[in-house]
């Protein structure tokens, strides 16, 4: 699989993933063959990206949920959220379904606990991002051996994190926050004072989860917000690292970057920004450079990535498309780079 901007398809691609508007209709399904009016008829509904299949069905991409539970979480959590108003909140309790949902996906699911993840940079809105990090703390808190109600309250937490995002008219999206005058600015990191006090005098959701949803901003050397503190408790922490990932991948308060450059991030600043021990959690499950990759080797070859090796998640195993010189492959050069070790990753490549 491998993603492609809509402007260098060139027709004859098959999808390997359904393309869907904002609010979750499928537009061209799965294994559909795009001509060139759906590419143009593409570029007009602004859907800049898809996914594409690739001559490698070898591959093995392993994600945190089936992508059908996936979209039906996604679809449920816009649905809840967007129906919301500021002071009708009992509507919101149906995300607490959501989240269980999550948890009982992540536990049957005997590989995603045990293997490492293909995380993907992508485009998306705040639901989107929402459920991606109520997957990711879950699955996280899980291998920490949290208990069960905890993790509940945490995907609640996540699920409504950024509810304070809807009352904001800053723009926010692939855009460096850091960047606004002081008022967008100040506007912006409101949002979860927003979120917080909307949802502060509700029966039905934990202090927890409404913690969450105060601190998933805040850094323990306490130069995050909206409160700047340094004692954060560990289950927002969690969130913090979550959270944070998946902004930079998303391009939310930021400009979106690569999957390996946001987990250099995360390595900077392990233990200053964010808590050492979550962080290499996180890491042990996230893969560096995702299944359906393009990559340049040291020796100068174009390889596309195959698979990942646990454990190692910067030495996955690669197929060679292309020599040192440009020349195209013809036999199947698989390389396990866990077992090569004269070659390593010089870099991913859009």
């Amino acid at each position: 699989m491998e993603r492609k901007h809509t402007r260098d398809l060139i027709g004859d691609e098959v999808l390997a993933r359904d393309i869907v508007n904002k609010d979750y209709q499928v537009i061209l399904p799965r294994g559909a063959t795009l001509r060139r009016d759906y590419i143009e008829k593409l570029d007009e509904l602004g859907i800049a990206e898809v996914y594409i299949r690739t001559d490698t069905p070898e591959s093995d991409e392993v994600s945190v949920l089936r992508e059908e539970t996936e979209w039906t979480i996604k679809e449920t959590v816009r649905d809840i959220l967007e129906r919301h108003t500021y002071h009708h909140n009992q509507e919101l309790a149906e995300l607490g379904e959501a989240a269980d949902n999550i948890i009982e996906n992540i536990l049957k699911e005997e590989q995603v606990v045990e293997k490492v993840l293909d995380i993907r940079e992508r485009s998306a809105d705040i639901y989107e991002h929402s459920t991606s990090i109520c997957a990711l703390a879950i699955l996280t808190a899980l291998k920490m051996g949290i208990e069960i109600q905890v993790i509940h309250d945490i995907g609640v937490g996540c699920l409504l994190h950024d509810i304070g995002m809807r009352y904001i008219t800053v723009d926010y999206n692939d855009r460096d926050v850091g960047t606004l005058n002081k008022q967008s600015l100040m506007e912006y990191r409101k949002h979860p004072v927003y979120g917080y006090t909307i949802l502060k005098d509700e029966t039905w959701i934990s202090d927890l989860s409404r913690s969450i949803i105060l601190y998933h901003h805040e850094r323990l050397d306490g130069s995050g917000f909206p409160l700047r503190i340094r004692e954060i408790p560990q289950e927002c922490r969690i969130v913090n690292v979550c959270d944070a990932f998946d902004e930079m991948i998303c391009g939310i308060g930021c400009h979106r970057v690569k999957v390996y450059e946001a987990i250099e991030y995360l390595k900077s600043f392990k233990n200053i920004l964010f808590d050492g021990k979550i962080v290499d959690v996180f890491l042990e499950f996230t893969a560096v450079y995702p299944v359906g990759t393009h990559v340049l080797t040291n020796e100068g070859e174009l390889a596309v990535v195959l698979s990942q090796n646990k454990g190692f998640q910067e030495r996955p195993v690669i197929k060679i498309l292309k020599d040192k010189d440009g020349n195209q492959v013809k036999d199947r050069v698989i390389k396990d780079l866990v077992k090569v070790h004269n070659i390593f990753i010089e870099k991913a490549l859009d």
